[in-house]
């Protein structure tokens, strides 16, 4: 089993920044990609980003450029830092780790 714990997640100003955290615990060698997607309110999940195990990074088009995936493999934790945020990045946030497995998400809400 592996457990996800995501933070990070609130209220913030259109153009403001945010971290998101999630950390892995459990059967982490099942793990071979971690990441983010986002879920607004009457739309599709889609991704935000995602990173392997061997640093490729992969980001959904409307963040490239603002958003950024990073990882510490020491602390089996993945950082999303956002920047220049939007009022259309509100969403709750879930963390994912490949194959399959969610987080509970975390919502962000930027105000215009």
């Amino acid at each position: 089993q592996v457990q996800l714990v995501e933070s990070g997640g609130g209220l913030v100003q259109a153009g403001g920044s945010l971290r998101l955290s999630c950390a892995a615990s459990g059967s982490i060698f099942r793990i071979n990609a971690m990441g983010w997607y986002r879920q607004a309110p009457g739309k599709q999940r889609e991704l935000v980003a995602v990173i392997t195990n061997g640093g490729s990074t992969n980001y959904g088009d409307s963040v490239k450029g603002r958003f950024t995936i990073s990882s510490d493999n020491a602390k089996n934790t993945v950082y999303l830092q956002m920047g220049s945020l939007k009022a259309e990045d509100t969403a709750v946030y879930y963390c994912y780790a490949a194959p399959g497995l969610w987080g509970k998400g975390t919502l962000v809400t930027v105000s215009s």
